[in-house]
Parts: structure tokens; sequence; C-alpha cells
């Protein structure tokens, strides 16, 4: 039954796993701490201080028919809780079935009682192995339980009312989806909000409430929306000021553009956050027969427009559902997920990933059904994808909002794909006058200040006795670090429409190695081919061509002020004679 039937060898092995990842995030993650009262300033999550607390969350389901928290029957739930930490997550998005609580036939349940009903013998064995205290627990104390591990462990909790009858979400013809829908009364429904909220009022580490997952069907309008959420936000803030109240949109959680001609109107102030879900599915035509540029471009101006357009206007969004196949082999899904974690570090969102769990009890009548989306593997042993997971945790780190004004604002330049930064490190073996320093991937933590002036297409490193400027070498050279910024192959452009192609145009420049036949003549910045190094190459894709995959060249120039960690200035890293230098722009 998953690791705590597994031979020793196999659960250090994933200890091992797990540590690895929790060594990953030392310097990038947020770090654990004492859990916080969470408000809103502006578009920002604050804590009782007004300081930023980004949440960096994993969806934890427990809304399906069992209603347990997926896993239980595989490891004991503080080792899960635990694992939540040490892969960098200091939030928990935890669903819930509104019938948990409002339906006596539900709400009486034991957990073995629940497991019975549905023949769930084997995972209800699994549970008496790793969770023994939990068989005869109430399905509610059981959830209860599972948020006093996450808190045990300085986890947040956001609950998440996913549905009203247990089961998998979501279909527009299921009863779920909107007010008035057969199994979606409002009257319950808020009776289910206030009875949740009240529950968990005097428990700290549940920050939040999510109103209802994914609105949806044929019923859905605007004006029902404004009437019950509204209705839904006020009685969970009677009931419990503390939490966040958390307002999702209509199809599916795609869509809060009404809100921009009429916003929520409710009796308080600093509490109240809206959510947005992105998965590559919802634009399947457009990732799979489109060019990748294209297609991240008009993607993600469409969800500004639905959705992050209320950063502007001051409200929190939370990308509360994202998500890919960690297996790596779907094409819409990989391409999707560079351009997504581009938007999310460029406007530095809270977010949620779907999903925690490896695998289900039973999902839509079978058992055990592996979750490829899932951070850990089917046995919940260790993650799924070590790469998939370091990409993520590069996101965790909060770059800029209240209390983060460490520096004054610079640019990070964010590899997407990778998760990683381009990083300046003093050249190995032995450093030259003419190349001191390199350039590679790195952790994000460890970037460099750069800054970018558009109108003299200057890139460069900001904290240096004179500007440093980025220059290209030629195709499939290393790029480098100059003080000669003013020719061409140190004037950079953002070229493609998705702008996450950084490009010089080499064209006039004999010793590029590259024709007005190879990417219009343009370098783009690339990753070498070690995985590491950072080159340029005749950018490709930019348009029209469907079938390539642009992803080696995105790099996102973010915003940040965070101190820049380095263990020496670059300054005190420069040859002496270098640092009387003047930069030269001819």
């Amino acid at each position: 039954m998953g690791c705590s039937s597994s031979p020793p060898a196999a659960c250090v092995a994933a200890a091992i796993l797990l540590a690895a990842s929790l060594l990953a995030c030392h310097h990038g993650c947020a770090a654990a701490a004492a859990v916080p009262t969470l408000s809103t300033a502006s578009r920002w999550v604050v804590d009782e201080s007004g300081s930023r607390v980004k949440l960096a969350c994993v969806n934890w389901p427990s809304h399906l028919e069992p209603m347990l928290a997926e896993g239980l029957g595989k490891r004991p739930v503080g080792a899960i809780a635990g694992d939540v930490a040490a892969m960098g997550f200091n939030c928990v998005r935890f669903t819930w079935p509104t019938f948990l609580v409002t339906n006596a036939s539900y709400s009486g349940l034991t957990v073995a009682q629940s497991f019975l009903r549905l023949n769930l013998t084997e995972s209800l064995a699994g549970i008496r192995v790793n969770n023994p205290g939990f068989v005869d627990l109430k399905l509610i104390d059981a959830f209860k339980a599972v948020v006093s591990s996450l808190g045990e462990h300085d986890v947040m909790v956001i609950l998440d009312n996913h549905l009203s009858k247990p089961g998998w979400c979501c279909s527009n013809t299921d009863g779920n989806g909107f007010f008035g829908d057969a199994l979606f009364d409002p009257d319950v429904w808020v009776d289910g909000l206030t009875k949740m909220a009240t529950m968990f009022a005097g428990v700290p580490n549940v920050v939040g409430m999510s109103l209802r997952n994914e609105l949806r069907g044929p019923r859905q309008n605007a004006n029902d929306w404004y009437k019950y959420m509204q209705r839904g936000a006020e009685a969970v803030h009677a009931a419990n000021p503390r939490v966040l109240v958390i307002l999702s949109g209509l199809q599916f959680d795609n869509d809060l553009a009404f809100l921009n001609s009429r916003p929520v109107s409710l009796s308080f102030t600093g509490k109240v956050a809206f959510e947005v879900h992105w998965y590559s599915f919802s634009n399947t035509q457009e990732w799979s027969s489109g060019n990748a540029n294209q297609a991240c471009a008009r993607i993600t101006a469409g969800i500004a427009r639905r959705a992050f357009y209320l950063l502007d206007r001051g409200w929190p969004v939370i990308l509360s559902e994202f998500g890919v196949d960690n297996r790596g082999g779907n094409t819409n899904d990989n391409r999707y997920y560079g351009c997504a974690a581009a938007a999310a570090a460029d406007l530095d969102l809270d977010w949620a990933l779907w999903a925690l769990q490896g695998s289900y009890y039973l999902r839509e009548g079978v058992l055990g059904l592996d979750e490829v989306y899932g951070v850990l593997d089917w046995a919940w042993c260790k993650p799924r994808n070590d790469t998939a997971l370091r990409r993520v945790q590069a996101l965790q780190r909060p770059l800029r909002g209240p209390g983060l004004a460490e520096a004054a604002p610079y640019a990070v330049l964010f590899h997407p794909v990778s998760g990683m930064c381009v990083v300046v490190r003093r050249r190995s073996p032995t450093p030259t006058l003419a190349q001191p320093f390199e350039l590679g991937l790195g952790p994000c933590s460890e970037t460099g200040a750069w800054e970018y002036s558009a109108q003299q297409q200057r890139l460069g490193l900001r904290d240096t006795a004179a500007l440093l400027c980025l220059r290209a070498e030629g195709a499939g050279r290393p790029a480098t670090l100059g003080v000669t910024c003013g020719d061409a192959m140190a004037r950079w452009s953002l070229v493609s429409d998705s702008k996450l192609h950084v490009a010089v145009n080499a064209t006039s420049s004999s010793s590029a190695g590259v024709s007005d036949s190879d990417g219009n003549g343009l370098l783009c910045l690339d990753v070498g081919a070690d995985g590491r190094s950072v080159v340029t190459n005749p950018c490709r894709c930019l348009s029209a061509d469907n079938s390539c995959d642009p992803q080696s060249q995105w790099f996102k120039l973010v915003s940040s002020t965070r101190s820049v960690v380095t263990k020496q200035t670059m300054l005190a890293q420069l040859p002496l004679k270098l640092k009387s230098w003047k930069i030269r722009s001819f």
C-alpha cells in the first residue's frame, strides 16, 4: 500500500528525493513561519504587518465520492503534510462538497462507512495501516484532522467549496454548475458556507474560503452571480471575519470580465480576492494548430482581458488552478506551460497548482486512477517529475510587493520552461581580461540586477561601476558581457508576438554567422546543448510555423525588488583595468 509497505530502501530513496526538493527551495521558496492572518492591500495579499504573503499553493482534493482527503490509504497524513511543506508550498487549496455539512446521509458517515458503501475495501485497508485514527472518525472530523496536520507544518489552508454532491468536477450538465441547478440550491449552499466558516473560525491556518469552484452551465448569468456570490461572501465574513473571501467567475472560472463594468458591492473591505483557472485544454485548438508564439500572445491577452485586468483595479487575482500532464508527452501542455509560467512570473501571481495527488481512491468509476497532473507519483512516495517540480518551485518566491522593497526595481531574465534565470558567474577555471564572466542558467534567487532600456535597446547589469551590457557573439556562441554597447550585437529587442524572444539583428555583422534567411537575420537568446549555458542562435518559430518548439528561446524580463544575493559584488570581481573602463556607445 504505497510507501507504507515498500521496502525500506524505497522509502529511504523517496525521503532523499523529497529532501532534495527542500534543498532546491532553500534559497528560493517561501520559508515556513507562523501562519499569519491575511488581508488585502490593493492587488496584494498581506499579513498583519502589511507585508506581502505570496500564496504558493497546491490543490488537495477531498470532494470526490469518499469525501476524504486523497492519499490517506498510501501515506500517514503527517508525512503528506510534511511533503507539502518540504516541496516549498506554503498553502493548500483543500476542496470539499457542500453535502459534507448539509446532507445527513453524507455528514453522518464515518470514514469506514463511506468507503464500505463504495466497496473501497482495499483503500480502507490502506487507511487502517497508514492512518488508523481516521477509520472511525466522522468525515467532517477527518477533514478537520487533515487541516490540523497541515497547520502543524505551518501550511496555510484555503477551503474550496468545489461542488454540492461529492464526485468528480466538472461538466455543464452535472447539476452542480450554477445557482438553481438540480443539486445547487442557493440556500443550502449559503448554509454550508456558514457552517464551514463557523467551524474553522478558531483555526489559525485556515486563511481563506473560496466560495464555489467553476460556475458553469446553461443557467449561468451575471445578475444571479452578483445576487448569490455577494450573499455567500457576506455569510462567510459574518461567520469568520478572519478569512479571505475568494470569488470565482463564470465559464468554468475562466471569465471575470463582467466585473469591468460593475464591481462587487460588499459591506466589508480588505478581505476579498478573485480567482481564475487556466489550462491548455481551454484553448486546445489554438495550442495544437497555431504557432506557439502567436497562440501564447493571443491567449495571454485574452485571460488578461477576462481576469488579470482586476490586478490593475486593485484586486488580488489568484490563479487557483493550473497545471500540466507531468509525464511530459502532451505537446499542448508543454507549449502552454512556458506561456503560463511567464505570465505568472511577470505578474508575480498568487497561485494554486493542480494538483498534489498522485492517485485517487475512486474517480469516475475507476479505482486507484493515476493522476498524471499530480506532483506526487501514484504511490504518493516521491515527486512524479523532479524537473516539473523544480520549475514550479521557481514561482514560489515573491518578487515584489509590500514589505519587499529591498532594492530599486530591476529585471530578472526568467527562462520559463526550465524555471531558472540567467545568472552571472566568474569565468571558470580562469577569467580573462576580455571575458571575466560567463552567463548561465541558475536559481533565480542568484540573479544579478538586469536593466533593460527599450529606447536604447540596451540590456545590461546595473550594479557595476559602469553598466556591463549583454552582447551576442554569433550563432551558437555564448552570450557575453562587455563594455561596447552601441553596435548591432548589443541592441536587444523583444521580437515575437509573445514578447518572449530576446534578439539582436545580426545581418550587418560579418562575424555573426547568420544569414537573413535564418530567423530573418535575428539572433535570439537560447540555452546551449549542455542545458545550462546561455548562447545565441537564429530565432525560431517567430510566426507561421505551427510545428516547431520555441521554448528554449523563451525568456521573460520580470520586475523584482528583492535584494540581489551575491557572495561578492560584481565590481569586486572585475579585473582592475576593466574597473576603470567606460561604456562605449558606438
